[in-house]
């Protein structure tokens, strides 16, 4: 079983999380060959105060 792990921001709504579900799954069902149903997709969401970027956290404090 396929799982598919993304970690981004606080800031992806609903829908753009679902889409992003819907076809990044798509994508890897059909490069492995297996059925749709066979893919987990995990999104970890972390506060802006928990990324750095260039040495710095994305919030600015």
């Amino acid at each position: 079983m396929p799982v598919i792990t993304v970690e981004a921001s606080k800031t992806l709504s609903k829908e753009t999380k679902k889409q992003l579900i819907k076809e990044a799954s798509e994508v890897v069902a059909e490069e492995l060959g297996v059925p749709i149903q066979a893919i987990t997709m995990l999104i970890y969401e972390n506060t802006p105060d928990n990324i750095g970027v260039g040495g710095k956290p994305v919030s600015g404090e």
